[in-house]
């Protein structure tokens, strides 16, 4: 039984601190699939196979050593962009905020 200051339990800080850093770490990874759907990224993209859009798999292999993926990116999710997979252009996503386009691209970029 944990010690009492009063009639409340002492809570450890350790296993507190430790329990939130381990949602905030996993989110993202959990967010993604379900922020993805919802921004409509899977009409055209695909984990594992080419759509009208290039594979998540294939575009984290592609920025796999890129540091400045997320960045450039997360900037093309928003304003859209053409020519690096062909003649298919992704139209901008205006309704895409920054924080969910670069949740969006980290997890992408996770999908080696």
């Amino acid at each position: 039984m944990p010690p009492k200051m009063g009639n409340l339990p002492m809570i450890n800080v350790r296993h507190v601190a430790a329990t939130a850093l381990a949602l905030l770490v996993s989110l993202p990874a959990l967010a993604s699939p379900e922020l993805a759907r919802s921004k409509n990224c899977v009409a055209c993209h695909h984990p594992e196979r080419k759509m009208i859009g290039p594979a998540y798999k294939a575009i984290a292999e592609r920025y796999a050593k890129d540091d400045s993926a997320t960045k450039t990116l997360t900037e093309k999710v928003i304003k859209g962009g053409a020519g690096n997979w062909g003649q298919t252009p992704m139209p901008p996503q205006a309704t895409v905020s920054p924080a969910d386009a670069e949740v969006l691209v980290k997890w992408i970029l996770s999908q080696q």
